[in-house]
């Protein structure tokens, strides 16, 4: 990190720094949603980026003539199943982290909930500052992502019957222990993941269209902010699973709804209590909300295969689902789609595989 990047960072740190108390944003809340707070700058995600590559380099995006080819557009495909934990998610761990160690140098050990992208974040990140982490699933979680969370160190609690109900027992474990909650939503957490957007929008400037998916929102807001720091045009897609339509029906509301979640492939994207924050940030700022079924990820995830040989999980294919549903409005458009990750159980994807 040069001198300058050290710079921005440290007063970066200082204007944000992680809450010393931290509590989850997706547990009980006011249903109506909160004036929106600013996104992160320009200068705040260059100061993340910074931090981010000092762990990895950026990802690719590319164009596939084939996926071209099925979609009737230009086509740029942002891959982060190429990042160190396969997801877009290790980017915000780091940046977190980053700042806890900093602000608060004898943290005894830090609490989170996941349906394992978000743990992973953490344990990578964790494991480099020798901080013990916690990561609560819920029952049923991916067995990979488990695996892989436990390979990093991570001491791992199955409870509950779905996120949220993870995220409440998490709450609980760290008061318990005294040791530090990280949300699965903060300032830092967008500031990290929007590096991949910035990369994005400066690589392709002449975008007419994003389509990102929302788990919980930080990848979006992250997409919202690199769109707003650098003053570029393109439209923003949200895009979420019509078995966990939540942060759908909210915005469509102006409200906070909290929705039961049905999918069964697109596990990053099984929110049922949208964070208000992440709702605020939104409102106003994308431009639709594309709801896909699991049929139509799992069309996605076999075409993401078939034209690119990549492998996407369920949230990581639902952007290009939500652009497959549109194509003819896209006809002649330069769109492009998030990869967000591809850690999927191979059982799982072998049946996708199958048809």
């Amino acid at each position: 990190m040069t001198h300058a990047d050290r710079t921005r960072h440290d007063a970066y740190h200082r204007a944000h720094r992680a809450p010393p108390d931290a509590v989850d944003g997706t547990g009980a809340v006011d249903a109506a949603v909160p004036a929106a707070s600013p996104l992160p700058t320009l200068a705040e995600l260059e100061a993340a980026a910074a931090l981010v590559y000092a762990e990895m380099p950026p990802t690719p995006q590319y164009r596939w003539p084939l996926l071209e080819a099925r979609c009737g557009c230009e086509l740029w495909v942002k891959h982060e199943n190429h990042t160190p934990a396969g997801a877009f998610k290790v980017r915000g761990g780091i940046v977190y982290l980053d700042a806890l160690a900093r602000e608060t140098p004898r943290v005894p050990g830090i609490v989170s909930a996941t349906r394992g992208n978000h743990g992973q974040s953490l344990g990578l990140a964790a494991r480099r500052h020798g901080i013990p982490a916690a990561i609560v699933v819920p029952h049923g979680n991916s067995r990979e992502k488990n695996a892989a969370m436990r390979a990093l160190g991570v001491e791992l609690i199955e409870t509950g019957h779905d996120f949220q109900a993870a995220s409440e027992a998490a709450a609980e474990l760290a008061r318990d222990r005294g040791w530090h909650r990280v949300p699965s939503f903060h300032r830092l957490l967008v500031a990290g993941v929007g590096t991949w957007a910035l990369e994005l929008l400066r690589a392709v400037p002449a975008l007419d269209v994003a389509y990102v998916p929302i788990g919980l929102g930080s990848g979006l807001c992250g997409m919202l902010a690199a769109r707003e720091a650098l003053g570029h045009r393109c439209a923003v897609v949200g895009v979420v699973s019509a078995g966990a339509p939540a942060y759908a029906r909210s915005l469509a509301a102006g409200e906070l709804v909290t929705h039961d979640v049905t999918t069964t492939l697109a596990d990053g994207m099984a929110c049922r209590t949208p964070n208000p924050e992440a709702l605020a940030l939104m409102r106003g700022r994308v431009d639709r909300v594309v709801e896909v079924t699991d049929a139509e990820v799992a069309a996605a995830m076999r075409a993401l295969f078939t034209d690119t040989h990549n492998v996407a999980e369920g949230a990581g294919a639902a952007a290009l689902a939500a652009l497959l549903g549109e194509r003819e409005a896209m006809r002649g458009r330069r769109a492009a789609v998030v990869l967000s990750g591809g850690n999927v159980d191979a059982d799982v994807y072998a049946r996708v595989l199958a048809g």
